[in-house]
């Protein structure tokens, strides 16, 4: 007998995910694939329970770019589409990170909202499933530029749907060295502010950026301290757990306060061939046939033990 509970389905999405952008680093010789190994169960469970969420309403198969928006006749893209209608209980989900795409990308294939083949046309000339995501791409509402610009975002509309009387939440995804930039912080306190606790912020904290480690650069700890002393409610996860991680995002417990969910990850989850390159796993490109040969046969392996 098959079990069919939401965590399991959950587990599932995440491994694919994994395992797709695995293939991908592959065959590219190269991608962000250590930011998805960390955040594949955060966004599953987003997408499996967290959220709510309607049917897709993008392009199951999305169009090339056309171009960038202005008098040429381009509108801005629609990248939301595939996380459903924007009505008034629906919540709306906020990518800030935009090198996390493929991460976005696969998950919304594992849910069903993307074409498989749609994802190998990641990074090509023309197409809108950019490496960098934005409006127009898969899953993007916004383009969020700089780091840390999707709080202040979610906050202006978060503070309209209030207006509105609209009860849907705004959910920022962000990843940790996201909160090396002021406007971050700037940002929380605004959330705090204006009271706005639709607003959940889901923080991917591995400990990893471009340079290496977080904390050999700035040393971000106590996170959840910081939070607090600039009026947001945080909450600490293990971002592996996928039922810590919905418990966090749907509790009630922070009225007239935004929430931020601290999710701690490993950024070679799922693959352990990476922690020997650790700490300089920010896009992982490999250094030879060898190499590539090791990854591709533990790609192999994977996807046989998942249907044996």
């Amino acid at each position: 007998m098959h079990d069919n509970t939401w965590q399991t389905q959950a587990r599932r999405i995440a491994h694919g995910v994994r395992r797709r952008v695995l293939e991908l680093t592959v065959k590219n010789n190269g991608c962000y694939l250590s930011q998805t190994l960390s955040c594949a169960d955060l966004l599953a469970t987003l997408y499996t329970k967290s959220l709510n969420l309607g049917p897709s309403e993008g392009a199951f198969f999305p169009p090339e770019n056309p171009g960038v928006p202005g008098r040429n006749g381009v509108k801005p893209g629609h990248g939301a589409a595939y996380n459903g209608p924007q009505s008034s209980d629906h919540d709306r989900i906020l990518i800030s990170p935009a090198h996390y795409a493929v991460a976005i990308y696969a998950t919304l294939v594992e849910t069903g909202r993307l074409s498989p083949d749609a994802f190998f046309s990641f990074n090509t000339d023309g197409s809108s499933v950019e490496m960098i995501g934005a409006e127009h791409s898969p899953g993007f509402e916004l383009t969020t530029g700089s780091f840390g610009q999707a709080v202040s975002q979610a906050g202006g509309i978060a503070l309209a749907r209030r207006l509105k009387g609209e009860t849907g939440r705004c959910v920022v995804f962000m990843s940790d060295g996201e909160l090396e930039e002021g406007q971050t912080w700037e940002g929380i306190q605004c959330l705090a502010q204006y009271e706005l606790d639709n607003v959940v912020i889901c923080v991917d904290v591995n400990g990893m950026q471009c340079d290496g480690a977080t904390a050999d650069q700035i040393n971000l700890e106590p996170i959840d301290k910081r939070v607090e002393a600039f009026g947001g409610k945080a909450l600490v996860v293990n971002g592996h757990d996928v039922d810590a991680i919905d418990n966090a995002i749907n509790t009630i417990d922070h009225p007239s306060q935004p929430l931020v969910v601290l999710c701690y990850t490993n950024s070679a989850q799922g693959i352990p061939l990476l922690e020997e390159r650790k700490p300089k796993l920010h896009y992982v490109r490999f250094g030879g046939k060898d190499e590539i040969e090791r990854f591709q046969k533990f790609h192999d392996e994977w996807a046989f033990e998942e249907t044996a």
